[in-house]
């Protein structure tokens, strides 16, 4: 049983911001970005995103096009990939748009956020207690067992952050909008940590494509792309 394909998603400013400190979203996609989203949320098997940005942003994390969930349907597959949330501390609010849209819904904890949780979410998602604290590479092994292939992780900042620590992302897929923010009290697209290989492990560009004002880099984490020549 190996681990699933871990694609990171994330679209951020030039300076690496993935969010302004506003209370409103900052849009930093076009509609031929979100078109692409959709498209790599359609070849997923499971989406991810973390409690807090579930608290934040209330996204619903649908596949958008008929006709991309009528071809899912038609390869055997369920109509919307399973989404997943991770939280530490157990809260959720059982009203969030997430839990009433799509398909099944995962939520992987550790000891004391499943206490927290208790039965709010029953009826909603399957909460999944993996031992005293939350470990990502258990989270894996149990999607893995669950016949998961490919994750989509769509953010935030602590799961890209955390997924890069330890080692398990395969390709990340990032999309530069032309825009500035400037505001160290907004998110980035990933915070400090001690990335495997550091400063000196390059990955490797697999592609870039323009979509309108949006570049999209695709890179490719694996063994090969270590220290620089």
């Amino acid at each position: 049983m190996s681990k699933p394909w871990v694609l990171l998603s994330v679209a951020a400013s030039l300076d690496g911001y993935i969010d302004d400190a506003s209370a409103q979203r900052l849009l930093l996609s076009n509609s031929a970005d979100f078109d692409r989203v959709d498209q790599v949320r359609a070849e997923s098997d499971a989406i991810l995103v973390g409690a807090k940005t579930l608290r934040a942003d209330n996204p619903r994390l649908l596949v958008n096009s008929a006709e991309r969930r009528a071809e899912r349907v038609a390869a055997g597959k369920p109509e919307y990939p399973v989404k997943v949330t991770v939280t530490e501390s157990g809260d959720l609010d059982p009203e969030l748009r997430f839990w009433h849209t799509g398909g099944a819904k995962l939520v992987y904890t550790g000891a004391a956020g499943a206490a927290r949780l208790g039965d709010r979410l029953a009826g909603l998602a399957e909460v999944i207690p993996l031992g005293g604290r939350l470990a990502l590479p258990a989270l894996l092994d149990d999607l893995a067992a669950r016949g998961i292939h490919r994750l989509m992780v769509e953010g935030g900042t602590g799961m890209h952050t955390g997924f890069l620590a330890a080692d398990l992302v395969d390709e990340i897929r990032l999309a530069v909008a032309p825009i500035l923010v400037g505001d160290p009290a907004a998110p980035r697209f990933v915070g400090p940590a001690r990335f495997p290989g550091g400063a000196q492990r390059r990955l490797r560009l697999a592609g870039v494509e323009q979509l309108g004002d949006v570049a999209v880099l695709n890179y490719l984490v694996g063994p090969g792309e270590n220290a620089v020549d």
